[in-house]
């Protein structure tokens, strides 16, 4: 518990490497640790809209990550000609194997909506 108290610039090596494997294993970057664990799929909502189900294989404090198997997501309108009716938004997707996702893009990370659970903690 001294170490919440204490600065980062006063910690020695150890208390960083501590207090860090301690916030992706209990903090919000847990969610990323249990995926890469348990080989789980994450659900991640990006900037330019798009959204990504795929297998987290690696990630760092930024939220950069390598995925695996990943099925992105999003809508477009289609163009319509002058005169005719408002187009209605078509749902698109696409494969991608292996990426590398920055971190910056990334808005919100969800564990698998339709694998765990309202209870699976």
């Amino acid at each position: 518990m001294a170490t919440l108290a204490k600065p980062r610039s006063e910690m020695t090596q150890e208390e960083l490497a501590a207090k860090e494997q301690e916030e992706f294993n209990v903090g919000p970057l847990s969610v990323l640790t249990q995926s890469v664990k348990n080989n789980a799929q994450v659900l991640i909502n990006c900037r330019n809209n798009k959204k990504l189900l795929g297998r987290v294989k690696a990630f760092d404090r930024h939220c950069n990550m390598v995925l695996e198997n990943v099925k992105e997501m999003w809508t477009e309108l289609p163009k319509t000609g002058k005169g005719k009716k408002k187009a209605k938004p078509v749902a698109k997707d696409r494969f991608i194997t292996k990426m590398f996702l920055r971190g910056d893009s990334v808005i919100i990370i969800l564990k698998n909506p339709a694998v765990s659970g309202p209870e699976s903690t």
